[in-house]
């Protein structure tokens, strides 16, 4: 069981090790062999036995969710409503870094896209995949900032599954449209995982505040502090903001105020 514990406790480290393995496999493969045998059968499920007329605006919509205005209109979203404080700023390094990375590994492994069976024109080297790279780091941090900051549970879980979803169907239609391999989008995701993981450890605090943070911006907010005052919570132990009465005690009156938060901890 305690080895259990300390894979758990670092299954950061373990999740971007896998990704970066994953990756560095399916490079040495695509540099050593055009065509994986992967990538045959996504062809000949996704390109002979999956097209329908019907199907592929569908899928021409999908991969628009990883389209520059798609994504220009989310990180708006992200800038405005996001909690911390420079979520904007916090979004917009973390996509400057995946489409930069991008870049240096389409010029590194110099990969053709499929030729002959494209349904939409695309330009550039085809590994690893650049919106499955993007989708998979700028939604993944959104889904990373719901499950951090979202107290309500049902909430936090569908945002999440929905980002997730957004992400696999992204990479299935740049498959189905014939501009990238499945090895492309596969990589892709695993690059972007590994770079997520280094991200919200290492950078996403410099933007984002953490559990400690927000009890004393909460703590030293007008709202809760005034001059010479003393609020006084009706229990020492732990609760939710939410349910917590606080007691204004050099008030004559006797006045109780009510404050309600969202569900961050008060010690």
């Amino acid at each position: 069981m305690s080895v259990l514990k300390r894979i758990w406790a670092g299954r950061r480290v373990v999740v971007v090790a896998v990704a970066m393995v994953l990756f560095i496999a399916i490079m040495q493969e695509v540099r050593s062999t055009e065509i994986l045998q992967l990538d045959i059968d996504a062809y000949n499920f996704f390109v002979l036995k999956l097209r329908r007329p019907w199907l592929t605006s569908i899928m021409e919509g999908f991969s628009s969710l990883s389209s520059p205005i798609v994504i220009g209109a989310m990180f708006l979203m992200v800038a405005a409503f996001a909690p911390g404080r420079r979520p904007g700023m916090c979004a917009a390094v973390n996509l400057v870094s995946v489409v930069l990375i991008n870049q240096v590994l389409k010029y590194i492994v110099h990969r053709p896209r499929p030729d002959g069976f494209r349904l939409i024109s695309e330009i550039g080297y085809s590994f690893p995949s650049g919106h499955s790279m993007v989708s998979m780091a700028f939604y993944g941090l959104c889904a990373w900032m719901v499950w951090n900051y979202e107290r309500d549970r049902i909430m936090r879980w569908a945002c999440c599954t929905a980002f997730a979803l957004t992400i696999v169907v992204v990479g299935m239609s740049r498959v189905y449209l014939g501009v990238h391999y499945a090895s492309d989008v596969i990589a892709g995701f695993c690059v972007s995982i590994a770079w997520i993981g280094v991200y919200t450890k290492v950078f996403c605090p410099l933007f984002m505040p953490d559990e400690s943070e927000q009890h004393r911006e909460v703590i030293q907010s007008p709202a809760y502090v005034e001059p010479e005052r003393l609020y006084v919570a009706d229990n020492t132990t732990t609760m939710r903001a939410r349910h917590m009465r606080w007691e204004l005690v050099d008030d004559p009156d006797g006045h109780v105020r009510t404050e309600e938060d969202s569900g961050k901890h008060f010690k």
